[in-house]
C-alpha cells in the first residue's frame, strides 16, 4: 500500500476514510469472536485488521503537518467504523443469551408453554415479590439470533413481564434448538 504515500487530496481523503472505516468494524467484529472463544475467526480478522491499519496511518503520518484533512479522514473513518462494527455484529449475533422473565404466577405456565411450542427451552421457579405477591421466574437459554423472537412472544402473551436479557459465555446441558 505505499502507492498511498504519492496520492493527495480528496482521493487519498476517501481512500483513508473508507480503510479506517473498514479496519474498526473488522476490530469491533475481532473482539466479539475473541470474547466468546472463537481464537481462529479473531486471529485471521486480528490480522486483516493490523494489515489495514498499518497502511492507513503510515499515509496519514507522512507529511502531516502539510495536509491535515488527512486526520479529519481517519478520525471521520474511526467514528464510522465504530458505528458500522457495532452495527454488523448485533446482525450476526454471536454466541448464546439467557433470559430471565419475571411474571405473576397465574401467567407463568402459559407463557413457558407458549415458549416451548416455539422451540425454546424453559425453566420455571417459583419466587415472590413485592409484598410477597407469588411470581413465576422462567429462564431460557438462547442463541443470541433468538432474542427478538423470544421478547416478542413474552410481550405478547405478557406486556407487563419483566424482562431480562444477558449474555452467556458457555453452556454445558440443557436444551437449546439448533
Amino acid at each position: 500500500m505505499g502507492f498511498l504515500l504519492n496520492l493527495k487530496g480528496p482521493i487519498l481523503y476517501l481512500i483513508i476514510f473508507a480503510a479506517k472505516t473498514i479496519e474498526v468494524s473488522i476490530s469491533t467484529i475481532r473482539l466479539v469472536y475473541v470474547n466468546k472463544g472463537e481464537r481462529v475467526k479473531g486471529a485471521i480478522l486480528g490480522f486483516a485488521e493490523v494489515l489495514i491499519w498499518v497502511s492507513v496511518v503510515s499515509s496519514v503520518l507522512h507529511n502531516i503537518t502539510d495536509d491535515p484533512m488527512k486526520i479529519i479522514a481517519y478520525a471521520a473513518g474511526f467514528s464510522l467504523g465504530n458505528y458500522l462494527g457495532v452495527s454488523i455484529e448485533s446482525k450476526i449475533a454471536v454466541g448464546l443469551a439467557s433470559i430471565t422473565v419475571v411474571v405473576n404466577d397465574t401467567e407463568g405456565t402459559a407463557l413457558a408453554d407458549i415458549l416451548r411450542n416455539n422451540g425454546f427451552g424453559v425453566t420455571i421457579l417459583e419466587g415472590k415479590g413485592k409484598d410477597n405477591n407469588k411470581k413465576n421466574l422462567l429462564f431460557i437459554q438462547l442463541k443470541r439470533k433468538k432474542i427478538s423472537a423470544a421478547i416478542k412472544l413474552i410481550k405478547e402473551a405478557d406486556p407487563s413481564a419483566y424482562i431480562s436479557v444477558n449474555d452467556v459465555k458457555s453452556i454445558v446441558g440443557g436444551f437449546i434448538k439448533k
